[in-house]
């Protein structure tokens, strides 16, 4: 079964509302990220299952306005990206952001619009804090999709001999 492994939060200030998270429900911080390291665009948190990671975004993804403050996309771990792909494509789900709009450095997931306006992520590598479909927890740190040098839609690769 696919399971929710990421949820998103959009903030104006990500560290005040990580420590709110942190202090109130306990939660791991796992990482900051973004350019600035004391005010940084992101923090990734971890209840032990789910990712929650609060962010101020630079591009406007739901049409809301920069300023939108709230829940702005959930993640879903699948077993086959392709497959996925595939069956969203066939039921007409709009793309987002597709693997060639995957920023360097960033997980791999492609994200979708649902109903309702609700976007979400599908991917086949768990968030660091989460817990990928097998039970296994992910690591703090997980490749990006430049990091691992391939598409994960595209078939793999033999080595050659």
């Amino acid at each position: 079964m696919n399971k929710i492994r990421h949820i998103a939060i959009s903030s104006q200030d990500p560290v005040k509302s990580a420590e709110f998270y942190k202090n109130t429900f306990g939660w791991r911080e796992i990482s900051r990220g973004g350019k600035d390291k004391a005010n940084p665009s992101g923090v990734i948190l971890s209840d032990g299952s789910i990712n929650i990671t609060i962010l101020k975004f630079a591009t406007d993804q739901l049409n809301k306005g920069l300023d939108y403050e709230g829940f702005h996309h959930l993640g879903v771990v699948v077993d086959d990206v392709a497959a996925w792909a595939k069956k969203l494509d066939a039921q007409g789900t709009p793309l987002i952001v597709g693997e060639a709009d995957i920023p360097a450095g960033a997980q791999y997931e492609i994200k979708y619009q649902g109903p309702d306006d609700i976007v979400f992520d599908i991917t086949d590598v768990p968030w660091p804090g989460s817990v990928g479909l097998d039970g296994v927890p992910a690591p703090d740190k997980v490749p990006s999709a430049a990091q691992e040098g391939r598409s994960r839609l595209a078939p793999k690769k033999e080595p050659v001999a």
